[in-house]
């Protein structure tokens, strides 16, 4: 629970946290266990600090301690965000504008351009990488459809994979695999996908929605922003880019796990089944978009050191990254689109931007200074 509510930063902050609190302070692993499992995380699909956690979890205490550190985990900021749009649905009800967050919007068009430099300087390293990220970040401009997304991940992922002559080679070893957790994760995705297109109920549809990206997204939460704003916003439109870009701004000044925007973006989604739809739509985000990542970890954590010496499997993640930088690149471009060009919203996403870059103001400061300026000017 420490964590949950002091965890600022995103994945690369938390890792600290948890290696000065859970290493260095409880003893719960060593820093090169600690280490290892974060790297797993690193190229499996899903929220990489969540993973980590419910990780450490599962190797302290097997599958129900780490079901537990999960809820814990991820109960604070999904309960905000979750406040959040229910607040937001509300003043829309009663007319009253949501003006205040207009220097919130172009922030977090900053906020995000931030975080696609930081994922390129970290993952793109080769001219193949290079091309790769750009020819996402044109696929995902010109044609933004959710559907296209995975095959861009697959596509870069196969070309890197033919680079496997550069890994080194190691000696390998047998791989034993256990398969119950991967037919859960499959079981859970082709059920939701067979009852929401069948029922056409809309809080299926929506937890098969996040479910499908959950699985799909490598590198965090900042990648997992261009696969919602596409669905959500421009092909589904279940919410308005102003209040996509308000919640987004709302969770880089919480602490917790980015991947809890999506109980903010399910929550509006349900808007016009009332409170209680809310409510549901908060609950089918939070859980669609976190569940694929913990079953995924289960599954994979028992084989990983082995599956790890295969260099086809190493050569492959070069491209996957590169791919998810190029997509979170457009995703800045896509989200600016809809803001009036003016000086103001150029100025307030650049100096957000270079903020970010230059200095070490942290990110709540940030949005409070902008909440503030919304409503007194």
């Amino acid at each position: 629970m420490v964590l949950a509510v002091t965890a600022f930063g995103g994945p690369q902050a938390h890792i600290a946290m948890f290696l000065d609190l859970l290493v260095k302070k409880r003893g719960y692993l060593s820093e090169e266990d600690l280490i290892e499992l974060n790297a797993l995380c690193q190229v499996l699909p899903g929220p990489t600090s969540t993973q980590t956690i419910t990780a450490i979890g599962f190797r302290l205490g097997g599958p129900n301690l780490a079901y537990l550190t999960l809820l814990i985990w991820m109960i604070p900021a999904v309960t905000i965000m979750t406040i959040a749009a229910i607040t937001i649905s509300n003043l829309q009800e009663q007319d009253i504008s949501i003006e205040f967050t207009k220097f919130i919007q172009p922030m977090a068009v900053g906020f995000v351009a931030y975080a696609a430099m930081k994922i390129s300087l970290k993952v793109v390293k080769s001219v193949t990488a290079v091309i790769l990220m750009i020819l996402s970040m044109l696929a995902a401009l010109f044609y933004p459809s959710p559907y296209l997304f995975p095959v861009i991940l697959v596509v870069a992922g196969l070309i890197s994979s033919g680079k496997y002559k550069a890994q080194p080679i190691e000696e390998k070893d047998e791989i034993k695999i256990e398969w119950a957790n991967f037919i859960l994760w499959a079981g859970v995705f082709v059920l939701a996908a067979v009852l929401g297109g069948v029922t056409k109920y809309l809080p299926l549809r929506l937890f098969e929605n996040f479910y499908r990206n959950g699985s799909l997204i490598f590198g965090g939460g900042q990648v997992l922003i261009p696969f919602l704003y596409t669905e959500f916003v421009e092909f589904k439109g279940y919410l308005s880019s102003e209040e996509f870009l308000s919640g987004y701004a709302l969770m880089q000044s919480l602490p917790g796990p980015v991947f809890s925007f999506c109980a903010y973006v399910g929550s509006l989604s349900m808007r016009s089944f009332g409170l209680g739809g809310e409510i549901i739509g908060a609950l089918a985000g939070a859980l669609g978009i976190f569940l694929p990542g913990v079953f995924l970890i289960f599954f994979v954590i028992r084989f990983w050191d082995g599956l790890k010496k295969y260099r086809r499997v190493k050569a492959s993640l070069e491209g996957i990254n590169a791919a998810s930088s190029g997509m979170v690149i457009s995703a800045a471009v896509l989200m600016f689109l809809p803001l009036e060009p003016n000086y103001i919203n150029f100025g307030i996403t650049i100096g957000t931007f270079l903020i970010l870059t230059f200095t070490k103001l942290p990110s709540p400061i940030l949005i409070i200074i902008g909440l503030l300026a919304g409503i007194l000017i």
